[in-house]
């Protein structure tokens, strides 16, 4: 069963190929990035339409590739999976179409995958697979959740951002500072030349009682300590991105440690951009080694948007049972669209 996949849920193009044969986890055969930073930056953030049509103009050399690499020709894909949802109508409906009028001249299957159970499931590609059920810090610049999986599609949402994701507090808070875009990697390395505790800033909801996250007011704290410190800013800044760093971490490492204390399961999984963050790994395998917990992440390449992900997810719905094979090459697109919606308990 070979299955190529295509994300373009918002600012990467992501083409890629897995063998679904068996019951094993599915195989990476080949995959490629396009990265749309360089072309964004110009405007501080990702530009929808800009983005869109990117895409078009990526997506099928960035195919041509992954079959080269993988030593395959079209006619040898059995399914072709695309991004449904969440994410920017406009660039999904790309890879949507492709997939779908890629699927009817050939003949062949089509699905439409949730972009986050991709990311949920990326750890799967990792030299250290993880093992059902687990506990998930799904965690980037627009989701920060935690669920409870016990098998593919078995997910129970235990707490999620009321406001702001993560990789949001990062971006917005380096852009605050003045860094340029995209700015959660760069606040993260300048943080290391920087004092964590040089600023006191807030740990929202830290001890809320429940698994919720939120970042706002964190932002909002940065942005009133750079005011305060003016001209000073500059000289302070690593302090700052450090300080900001540390305490994002804190809220996510603690929050996730009560996620496992409440499920009582002993297996974490990470996923999501922000999980490339070296004090996130740091911090969560010190606090997991303490428990006993194994945590688990996706091999670095595969953190952020990829093709990976949405072929690994398609296959593993199939060899699930969660799926068929079949034609019909009508299609639409969900920006958004809840994880726990297509939970099968």
């Amino acid at each position: 069963m070979i299955i190529l996949g295509f994300e373009s849920s918002c600012d990467e193009t992501g083409v890629a190929i897995v063998d679904a044969s068996g019951t094993g986890v599915p195989k990476l055969l080949a995959h490629a990035l396009f990265s749309q930073i360089d072309m964004h930056q110009a405007y501080g953030g990702v530009v929808p339409e800009l983005a869109s049509r990117d895409h078009i103009q990526r997506v099928l050399p960035l195919t041509t590739q992954v079959l080269q690499d993988a030593g395959l020709v079209l006619n040898q894909v059995d399914l072709v999976a695309y991004t449904r949802g969440p994410g920017l109508a406009g660039a999904l409906l790309v890879g949507a179409g492709v997939a779908c009028a890629m699927a009817a001249a050939l003949g062949k299957s089509v699905m439409g995958v949730h972009h986050l159970e991709g990311h949920l499931l990326s750890p799967f590609l990792s030299n250290d697979p993880p093992e059902f059920p687990f506990v998930a810090l799904l965690v980037s610049g627009g989701h920060t959740q935690l669920m409870r999986v016990d098998r593919v599609g078995s997910y129970e949402l235990l707490g999620e951002s009321i406001d702001d994701a993560a990789g949001e507090a990062f971006d917005k808070s380096a852009k605050l500072m003045g860094l340029p875009y995209p700015g959660g990697p760069h606040l993260a390395r300048l943080a290391e030349h920087g004092d964590s505790i040089a600023f006191k800033l807030p740990r929202p909801l830290l001890h809320s009682g429940n698994l919720d996250f939120s970042f706002a007011g964190l932002k909002t704290a940065v942005l009133t300590q750079a005011k305060k410190l003016g001209d000073q800013l500059d000289a302070r800044k690593a302090d700052l991105a450090a300080s900001t760093q540390a305490a994002i971490v804190d809220v996510l490492v603690k929050k996730s440690m009560a996620a496992m204390t409440q499920t009582g399961l002993s297996r974490l999984v990470v996923a999501g951009g922000v999980g490339a963050n070296a004090l996130l790994r740091s911090e969560l395998n010190a606090a997991c080694a303490k428990r006993g917990v194994r945590v688990h992440y996706p091999e670095l390449h595969l953190c952020t948007d990829n093709g990976a992900m949405i072929a690994l997810a398609a296959g593993m719905r199939l060899q699930a049972g969660l799926e068929t094979l079949q034609g019909g090459y009508t299609f639409d697109v969900l920006p958004r669209w809840g994880l726990a919606e297509i939970s099968q308990k």
